[in-house]
């Protein structure tokens, strides 16, 4: 495809095959976490601290976004996604070969800082390749994948886990990105390189000023954190409960309950048209409710199992329409600058994922499923409060189409 092609409407089939390789690289993030019993149980770590092999992929995601994400607004994007495609397959079969924690620990870091890269870099080359009237449709598409990558993640690992090991998980990843391998290279449409491309030490220094400028930027990354610890402190806590009694669930009955937040998902997609129509505040209001209101239904999980359902499709909803409001809004502040927008809004996210692993696998250590939900509960009104307290600081025009 050429360069001049990028001002037209993108093709249906290409619009799914960002949205299908973002789902495919995301995916990889979060297998770890309806295995986490069984990592604990091989390498000997103990459940209150078994929340640092996730917290490990997102330091691995930290590094991503502030190294190599920015690459994407200098180098050629389709080379990169190549090469980061090719080191991310090797970085997932050296995980399934681990044999020590400190093996472990690495190989996840590894994983989190590629597949990282390459997601984010997918999500900030379809924003680049859209024409400024369908980028909230491409955007909202590709982050579609991305949140049910991010959700069946858990089905695959549940699944593939019992009937050959959690190890194979991984083998059958790096089997995975290598098939989407081609498809990527023939189909990725060819983009006008920058102008006047930065040197790598200046680009990476360009990160902290367009952070000090925006304000959308700021607002909608904190949002962005605190949306993240409530989403990981629910699925990376979910495992431990279901798992022992009087429940005794397999991995694949558990990572069964990740496809029923793709009914969420499926039905956010159209946040980011509404953010395009100048309904960017409704939407983040609407979303931040729904995230705050599902934690109800989860804590009832001890006397129903269809409350947890329901609070898990509200939690899911409520997420993903916030998360693609956030991007549709931060993508229109400089479009020149796209991979590294996408990379600091999802420094926050990272941070926010790794705080909430870790606190949540303590807090039930020495709380329980209520103790989870409540900590789930605090962070959300956090954020509704935090929003409310910031809403008028952000110009009219950054939310209008």
């Amino acid at each position: 495809m050429k360069a001049s092609s990028i001002s037209t409407a993108l093709p249906r089939s290409l619009v799914w095959l960002f949205a299908t390789a973002s789902g495919l690289s995301v995916a990889n993030v979060y297998y770890a976490q309806p295995l986490l019993d069984a990592l604990a149980r091989d390498f000997g770590i103990s459940h209150a601290a078994v929340g640092g092999v996730v917290t490990a992929t997102q330091v691995g995601c930290a590094l991503a976004l502030l190294l190599l994400v920015p690459l994407g607004d200098r180098v050629d994007r389709r080379r990169l996604m190549a090469v980061q495609l090719l080191a991310l397959a090797a970085a997932l079969a050296a995980v399934g070969m681990a044999q020590s924690a400190p093996a472990l620990l690495a190989g996840m870091l590894a994983v989190g800082l590629l597949g990282t890269a390459m997601t984010q870099g997918l999500i900030a080359y379809a924003a680049s390749a859209a024409a400024p009237h369908e980028q909230g449709r491409v955007v909202g598409a590709a982050q579609s994948g991305v949140f049910i990558g991010l959700l069946l993640a858990r089905v695959f690992a549940g699944g593939v886990s019992d009937l050959v090991g959690w190890r194979g998980v991984y083998f059958c990843a790096a089997v995975l990105m290598l098939a989407i391998a081609l498809p990527l290279w023939r189909r990725l449409p060819a983009l006008p390189a920058a102008p006047n491309p930065m040197g790598y030490p200046r680009l990476i220094a360009s990160m902290l000023t367009l952070l000090r400028q925006e304000k959308v930027l700021q607002v909608r990354g904190v949002l962005a954190l605190l949306m993240f610890a409530a989403f990981n402190i629910f699925w990376s806590a979910l495992v431990l409960p279901l798992s022992a009694p009087p429940y005794g669930f397999s991995h694949t009955v558990i990572g069964a309950f990740g496809l029923v937040g793709v009914v969420g998902a499926l039905a956010a997609a159209r946040a980011g048209q509404w953010a395009d129509r100048g309904h960017g505040q409704r939407t983040s209001a609407a979303a931040l409710v729904l995230l705050l209101l599902a934690w109800w239904p989860l804590s009832l999980m001890g006397w129903s199992l269809w409350a947890l359902v329901i609070g898990i499709v509200l939690l899911d909803l409520g997420g993903q329409a916030l998360h693609v409001t956030n991007q549709s809004l931060i993508f229109r502040t400089r479009p020149e600058a796209h991979s590294r927008l996408v990379g600091l809004y999802m420094l926050f996210y990272a941070v926010g994922s790794g705080l909430g692993a870790i606190s949540t696998t303590v807090t039930y250590a020495h709380a329980g499923w209520q103790g989870v939900c409540l900590l789930g509960a605090t962070v959300s009104l956090l954020a509704l409060l935090f929003w409310w307290m910031t809403k008028s600081c952000i110009p009219a025009a950054a939310t209008q189409a």
